[in-house]
């Protein structure tokens, strides 16, 4: 049986630094038979000239900015059975796609995520994404950072991301868990500590807890993105 296609839409928004790079890493999943999206949110530093010039084939699309805007333009563009929301900061194994095929093959999960990894030199990196694997496992609740991935028919079904400027992933995934529990896959992503180092390690831990909290009592999500920025 032929496997399904794989769509692999990333968000960005002047990522000109790593977007050649993060594309560059998608080749292999290109060669049997991916396409790749790259939705641009109105970059202003050359992501897209760079997305476009990286030799790997990626068709892009123009969206409003925000990332569920961007992501929802992506789907829809998109041809593949199966859809994979890629941060431009986080690379995926060279063999994420036969992973994603066949984790959702045989039903009844009709969407999940990988184990994470967060790159950086704080020892307490490795601490944090345990924590995070183990949340999502325990919740079924999934962040981008984990490359949410999920069949066509799941992203249609559900609407698509919620229209909001944060915490898009947590809504996407509460919708997703009305239609099955997350494939929760043990091989990881590596995604960049940047804002973690940045910021600092634990201010970020503690910003996130309050912003994740807070909107699980209901906050805006465009106040809980002025409180982010």
């Amino acid at each position: 049986m032929t496997p399904a296609r794989l769509s692999v839409v990333v968000p960005v928004l002047n990522e000109a630094d790593v977007i050649a790079c993060a594309l560059q890493a998608l080749a292999p999943l290109v060669a049997r038979g991916a396409q790749i999206i790259v939705a641009d949110g109105g970059s202003t530093d050359g992501t897209v000239a760079q997305a476009l010039a990286c030799g790997v084939p990626t068709e892009v699309v123009h969206a409003p900015r925000g990332r569920a805007r961007q992501m929802n333009a992506g789907a829809q563009q998109a041809t593949g059975d199966l859809l994979l929301f890629l941060h431009a900061d986080t690379r995926l194994a060279p063999h994420a796609d036969r992973l994603i095929q066949q984790a959702l093959a045989a039903g009844p999960q009709v969407w999940g995520r990988f184990d994470v990894r967060i790159e950086g030199r704080p020892g307490m990196l490795r601490v944090i994404a345990a924590l995070m694997n183990l949340r999502s496992r325990w919740t079924g609740i999934a962040t981008g950072d984990q490359a949410l991935f999920m069949t066509r028919a799941a992203f249609d079904g559900v609407g698509g991301f919620a229209d909001q400027p944060l915490m898009e992933d947590i809504a996407m995934s509460t919708r997703l868990l009305k239609l099955s529990r997350p494939a929760c896959l043990h091989e990881r992503v590596a995604t960049s500590g940047r804002r973690w180092e940045t910021h600092g390690v634990w201010r970020t831990v503690l910003l996130m807890w309050r912003l994740r909290l807070a909107y699980w009592r209901g906050a805006a999500p465009e106040h809980l993105a002025r409180l982010y920025r």
